[in-house]
């Protein structure tokens, strides 16, 4: 066992679109022996002898946690992903910065996995599906008339900004690349959390 990381979560200022990228990274079912290498360092903790041995490569772009787990796959250890172990996790972004992070991110991920392409027809068809996708979740949980404008725009500077970082990389493994861009299935709902556990308030904590 290399790594472990939780869940992570928006609030209600969390933009529907990344709610439903939350959901796709981080589903309710735990994965304890993940044979691929997608996690993320805001909520993990690392083994503190693998990471003195191989620390994250700070001269990338972004993606040094994807970086690291790919190393430590290589090197026959596995990851666990426990989704009891749950965050909330907000990005108060405009569109600019949307786009500049994931163009960050591509920029890296192409340097991680430089056989990979991303091109105009993958462009226009994960930015068209995962539109279609989440106007249609935001219709089933009544919020389309509040979310369909930002709904637009989230998708399209995530998508742009990725084209843009591809073209500034065998396939890359499916399952890594439907965690990173593909959307959430039809048939699939973002449900209310069922933890048995109430959620630490640090703010409490600090007023004690």
């Amino acid at each position: 066992m290399a790594l472990v990381y939780g869940r992570q979560r928006g609030d209600k200022i969390t933009r529907f679109s990344e709610s439903q990228v939350f959901a796709r990274w981080y589903p309710e079912i735990s994965n304890p022996v993940q044979k691929h290498p997608f996690c993320n360092n805001a909520n993990a903790a690392i083994r503190r002898e693998l990471w003195a041995q191989h620390p994250y490569d700070e001269t990338l772009s972004g993606l040094e946690d994807l970086a690291w787990a790919r190393w430590a796959v290589n090197e026959g250890y596995h990851l666990a992903y426990i989704a009891e172990a749950e965050v909330v996790h907000v990005h108060a972004e405009q569109p600019p910065q949307v786009y500049n992070r994931y163009r960050r991110e591509a920029m890296a991920f192409k340097h991680i996995f430089p056989q990979e392409r991303f091109g105009l027809r993958d462009f226009l068809r994960l930015l068209s599906s995962n539109i279609a996708s989440d106007l249609w979740h935001a219709t089933r949980q009544g919020v389309l008339g509040a979310s369909w404008s930002r709904i637009v725009w989230f998708r399209w500077m995530q998508f742009r900004g990725t084209y843009q970082g591809f073209h500034q990389s065998g396939p890359l493994t499916w399952q890594l690349r439907q965690t990173f861009y593909y959307p959430q299935g039809i048939n699939s709902t973002l449900r209310p959390p069922t933890r048995g556990v109430e959620p630490i308030q640090y703010n409490d904590l600090a007023e004690d």
